[in-house]
């Protein structure tokens, strides 16, 4: 008997503590329970350690992190009676457990059947294009119809997110058609726009090169005339000096001196090997001044050499019509100074190329080195060397 009653009161300890731990109620960190005992709703349960009544107590966790809710994929009519299968995903999260738990029998199916309803609506307001790049305006959208709906729930959405828009087949084709139209009048017009710069370019260049040409010839042309200049200038300064020293050592010759260098030039030309002499003076005033000078005729009338200052008061001095005399050093710098010239006309010409080459060369001539600038071409003005 004694050995009964103990069993029966092990049972009855054990019932006990059986009893008492189902009382025991854990909630963690990211949750909170709802207290319910008979159906009457108690309170909050916090996170960590809770006992409640046992048997006739129920404990509800809600989870408050931020939940991630799939919306399903449905076929939506846009504005321009586009077919469209879209869906969504829905960042909400629980900020009244009680709320959640209570007004509503499933937050989140709740939730999803919304998010389906009003993507319909916020869609079917919109034209494709529209949708296509103005995601962020239908999330945005979106988000504020959500979260004022769900607020009386106790639930907050965080974000709404379209996650894809695609066009059914024939929808689809269409647009695929409309961009390969675009590109290919994208792909005309630059071919249409290389084909005409191509030809701009061309032209601009056999413009160049002639205007090139045309001014190398021109220049070539100055060169050679400046050059010839000189050289005439320089060979009649020459010739003049020449007369002006046989003048001026002439001038103290008497008449025997005269006839003398005329019996010279006499002999030269019998010298030659020419059939025809024809004498530039009258051969027979020679033979007579040489008879007179030799003595075989009458005394001739003394010779009066020119008098230099008369001549040049009557006809201006020598120094002003025969021009300065050359010197050597005088020459060469003349020499020097057309070839400087010359060079420089040929840099400015290498100059003008080398800009025509060039990219981004405004069209239109622009000549603005040396004699190509507009000043005409570089003729220097006369000097008397």
């Amino acid at each position: 008997m004694v050995e009964v009653l103990t069993i029966v009161s092990v049972l009855i300890l054990i019932a006990i503590l059986v009893i008492a731990l189902t009382g025991v109620r854990i909630i963690q960190p990211y949750e909170q329970g709802l207290w319910i005992v008979l159906g009457k709703y108690k309170g909050k349960l916090n996170p960590g350690f809770n006992w409640v009544y046992p048997l006739i107590s129920q404990v509800v966790k809600l989870d408050l992190r931020t939940q991630v809710i799939d919306v399903p994929r449905q076929e939506v009519i846009t504005k321009d009676n586009s077919p469209t299968n879209v869906d969504a995903v829905v960042y909400i999260r629980v900020l009244a457990p009680d709320k959640a738990f209570f007004e509503v029998t499933n937050y989140k199916l709740a939730t999803i059947n919304l998010a389906q309803t009003n993507l319909r609506s916020v869609i079917g307001d919109m034209e494709l294009d529209e949708i296509l790049y103005n995601r962020a305006a239908i999330n945005a959208r979106l988000r504020d119809i959500l979260d004022e709906s769900t607020d009386q729930w106790g639930v907050k959405v965080e974000a709404v997110e379209i996650r894809e828009v695609d066009p059914v087949g024939p929808v689809k084709a269409a647009m695929e058609e409309q961009t390969s139209a675009e590109r290919n009048r994208r792909a005309a017009i630059l071919r249409a726009d290389g084909e005409k710069r191509a030809k701009i370019l061309e032209a601009e260049g056999s413009k160049r090169a002639r205007i090139l040409e045309a001014e190398g010839f021109r220049q070539a042309r100055i060169l050679e005339a400046e050059g010839e200049r000189t050289a005439q200038i320089l060979k009649s300064q020459g010739e003049a000096q020449g007369l002006r020293i046989l003048a001026l050592g002439s001038a103290t010759l008497d008449q025997k001196s005269l006839a003398v260098l005329s019996l010279e030039a006499v002999k030269k030309l019998g010298d030659g090997q020419a059939t025809k002499i024809v004498l530039p003076f009258e051969i027979t005033h020679l033979m007579s001044s040489i008879a007179t000078n030799l003595g075989g005729a009458a005394a001739a009338p003394p010779y009066q050499p020119n008098d230099l200052s008369k001549l040049e008061t009557q006809i201006g001095s020598a120094e002003v019509i025969l021009g300065k005399v050359p010197t050597p050093e005088s020459v060469e710098a003349e020499v020097r100074h057309i070839e400087h010239d010359a060079q420089a006309d040929i840099e400015a010409a290498e100059a003008i190329a080398h800009k025509a080459e060039r990219p981004g060369v405004p069209p239109g001539l622009d000549l603005g080195v040396g004699s190509a600038a507009g000043k005409g071409p570089s003729v220097k003005p006369d000097r008397n060397p």
